[in-house]
């Protein structure tokens, strides 16, 4: 019995070691060195402080500021434990809403979305991304079209010329990959750190 017990846990112990520390080391070593930045969360800096990162949105709600996309994460009620209540850009608990096209709510949540950036005068044409959370509920991008939709709002709040703050949109907007993978976007910390440097 011991001689069948032997190769067993020789091979337990020999896995663990090699996928349980050598892999995971060897894979992080090598993200250091390829891709340092990234590796390391691609946190973005002001004055000494981490402000956040260019992989993760954050909630603006000043008017001085570009918007987000809608964020649907959730996170646990403090008053029942078996239910959740929505907390948008909860970096804890990355997911989307998983509500179909023929969902009441989503398109209840849509429409709401829809006549709330109308009513606040921050867009005239709705861009899809505008009113749609991502997949994560954490996209840090939005699209061109919904960037530039925002322009005169923010220009008006920052009393800036709305050409200045378009020029600005058009100099952050990142493009497809080889121009063929991905969509155009602009990340928000970006163009809003960018917006606050402005003079």
């Amino acid at each position: 019995m011991l001689a069948q017990l032997r190769p067993a846990f020789v091979m337990i112990v020999l896995f663990t070691v090699l996928t349980g520390l050598v892999y995971p080391l060897a894979i992080t070593g090598i993200a250091q060195l390829a891709f340092s930045e990234k590796a390391n969360g691609s946190m973005i800096e002001r004055g000494g402080m981490v402000v956040g990162s260019s992989l993760i949105g954050q909630s603006f709600a000043s008017d001085r500021y570009f918007h987000g996309r809608p964020s649907a994460t959730s996170a646990p009620d403090p008053a029942d434990a078996t239910k959740t209540i929505d907390a948008p850009y909860n970096a804890a608990n990355s997911s989307g809403s998983n509500l179909g096209p023929t969902s009441m709510k989503l398109l209840d949540r849509v429409n709401a979305a829809v006549e709330a950036e109308l009513d606040a005068g921050r867009i005239d044409i709705v861009a899809a991304d505008a009113v749609t959370a991502s997949a994560s509920g954490l996209d840090p991008h939005i699209s061109p079209q919904f960037a530039l939709a925002q322009v005169p709002a923010v220009a008006k709040a920052r009393k800036l010329p709305e050409d200045r703050v378009r020029a600005l949109v058009d100099a952050h907007a990142e493009q497809r990959l080889a121009a063929l993978i991905g969509e155009p976007r602009v990340n928000v910390l970006l163009l809003n750190l960018a917006l606050d440097e402005l003079r």
